[in-house]
């Protein structure tokens, strides 16, 4: 029987982020894409993955997805076999983070969410991205399909989350960091923190690439996943 591989995309986004991986990795692995998208508490989202996911799998989380992956080792490491962290940190929420969160939320609740969408564009990718609109256009209908509500309840979630520092250093799986070199929102600073703080991680920086390196850069990302399945 193929390998499970889990993915579990970011916040506001679905499949459509990974969907150059699943492309290119599917003839080898079983792949899943977590929902993410119905509680508002990263260990329930966790407790969820855990009851699809079959007894043994390899795990992949990008941004918030990256926040339920090491929840998820948290709950139960003797299940996953490999792990890769994609533009992520293990840090909680700043106050500031928190406050800005905040607002967003207010301003989906009051029917604004468009605005999210629009604004929210230039953050995510490199500099040199942010006229792609093509790119753009894929973000957009990500965050449409994903909606409001469950918009609001993962930015629930991903406020209320844990320090996992602490459960860093008693990883012991072939582990992938990745970052995009432009990343804005988990800069490489805070992958190398976490790669220090693993003994079996490799640290994978993807050049021209800001938050959004599975879709701004695929193969490039797509071969780094390639190399950390093959591992052990």
């Amino acid at each position: 029987m193929a390998e499970t591989l889990v993915l579990i995309p970011g916040l506001a986004c679905n499949a459509r982020l990974f969907e150059a991986q699943i492309s290119a990795l599917s003839g080898t692995r079983n792949i899943v894409v977590a929902n993410h998208a119905q509680d508002d508490s990263v260990p329930a989202i966790a407790a969820r993955l855990l009851k699809d996911a079959p007894e043994q799998f390899s795990l992949a989380g990008l941004s918030m997805g990256g926040y339920v992956a090491m929840e998820v080792m948290r709950q139960a490491p003797e299940r996953v076999q490999r792990l890769a962290l994609l533009d992520t940190t293990a840090r909680p929420d700043t106050p500031e983070a928190t406050q800005e969160r905040e607002r967003l939320i207010a301003l989906a609740q009051s029917g604004r969410y468009e605005d999210i969408i629009t604004n929210w564009w230039p953050r995510l990718v490199h500099p040199d991205r942010r006229d792609d609109t093509a790119l753009q256009d894929v973000m957009a209908d990500m965050m449409r399909q994903v909606g409001a509500e469950a918009y609001i309840r993962q930015q629930h979630a991903i406020m209320a989350r844990v320090d996992s520092r602490p459960l860093l250093p008693g990883i012991e799986i072939p582990t992938l960091i990745l970052v995009g070199e432009g990343d804005a929102v988990t800069p490489p600073d805070t992958a190398r923190e976490m790669a220090e703080m693993i003994e079996w991680a490799s640290l994978v920086v993807i050049p021209e690439a800001g938050h959004l390196s599975t879709l701004e850069q695929p193969e490039h990302v797509t071969h780094a996943l390639r190399l950390w399945l093959e591992e052990g």
